[in-house]
């Protein structure tokens, strides 16, 4: 009797954690991008705002001009119903075209139903040090705003995880066998190297596994074919980043490399990759190095190859179909 009243609590407890872990709070996230450069980021940002495990606080423009990149935020946003989510603006490094931003050139940011913070990086630093659970900070850009960050606010790296589009491990672009100088890394340099030395928790998806994604044929048709705001406001995006950056891509019959996605993805879970821990530093080329010995190099939690990556594309699609989590 004993035994089997055991058994019977044993199941009771299991039940209450599996029902609290269903009711977890959502992760608070800031989504440090350069969107409108390439339309990956684009698929991430409607990626976070389809995952019910995610509390996105805020869309932080990233490198170049962070101000049409704010612009094109803040109509997405609206345009999905997710005016909740604030806009912050980080550092512009130049003045340099976004093939995306005609989308929103028109757009009059002032009229943004929610919040649009011109220091960004202060407004950002002000939502982690608020927190109550630590933040989930996933950056799939060129970093200026990361040393500015952790200058202003060192202690911050104790309230956050960090996910990162970064860098090329052991495979470069289109799957070559040797790594690349990545376009995160090298485009900033410096700014790579404050990621990668700075004190906190850092998980990247480098070119290894986030270069080797992409939707097409029926998957692609299928996703398209809905009618759901979210992927029709993808959709607009795409088509303008492909007739504006003249790119020689056909966007109703595949998508373009998912890069960011990965990072987000990484945010919330990582069964369907391998991940190590790899001591890795950035050098002055942009290469990011497994260096044992070097004090400069620190462990970065790694996602080094796909266990399943059609089970990873599926993730995507089946996220997206459902559309925008919580819209207003």
């Amino acid at each position: 009797m004993k035994h089997n009243l055991l058994n019977i609590l044993y199941a009771l407890v299991i039940t209450m954690a599996i029902s609290l872990a269903s009711y977890a709070a959502p992760i608070p996230v800031i989504f440090d991008t350069d969107i409108g450069s390439d339309i990956d980021d684009t698929w991430a940002l409607a990626l976070l705002l389809s995952s019910p495990e995610v509390d996105l606080r805020m869309v932080l423009t990233d490198s170049q001009d962070t101000t049409a990149r704010a612009k094109i935020a803040a109509k997405f946003l609206e345009q999905v119903r997710r005016t909740d989510v604030a806009v912050g603006i980080g550092v512009k490094t130049e003045s340099k075209k976004i093939p995306q931003a005609k989308w929103a050139e028109e757009y009059d940011l002032s009229k943004y139903q929610g919040a649009v913070h011109q220091d960004g990086i202060q407004a950002a630093i002000d939502i982690i040090k608020k927190a109550t659970a630590t933040v989930h900070l996933i950056v799939v850009g060129p970093c200026p705003n990361i040393p500015v960050m952790l200058q202003r606010d060192p202690t911050i790296v104790k309230k956050v995880k960090v996910f990162a589009m970064s860098g090329s491990v052991r495979k470069g672009y289109n799957n070559r066998p040797s790594p690349s100088p990545e376009y995160n890394v090298r485009e900033d340099v410096p700014a790579s190297q404050k990621l990668y030395t700075a004190p906190w928790d850092l998980t990247i998806t480098p070119l290894d596994t986030c270069g080797i994604v992409s939707i097409i044929d029926l998957q692609y048709q299928g996703l398209m074919q809905t009618q759901n705001r979210l992927i029709k406001t993808l959709l607009e995006n795409y088509i303008t980043w492909v007739e504006e950056g003249k790119h020689k891509i056909d966007p109703n019959s595949r998508s373009t490399t998912l890069f960011d996605t990965v990072a987000v993805y990484l945010s919330i879970a990582n069964d369907l990759c391998k991940m190590e821990d790899l001591r890795l530093r950035v050098d002055e080329r942009g290469y990011t190095i497994i260096d044992k010995s070097s004090p400069e190099a620190r462990i970065v939690r790694t996602a080094t190859e796909w266990k399943d990556l059609p089970a990873y594309k599926e993730w995507i699609i089946n996220r997206l179909l459902k559309g925008v989590v919580n819209p207003q």
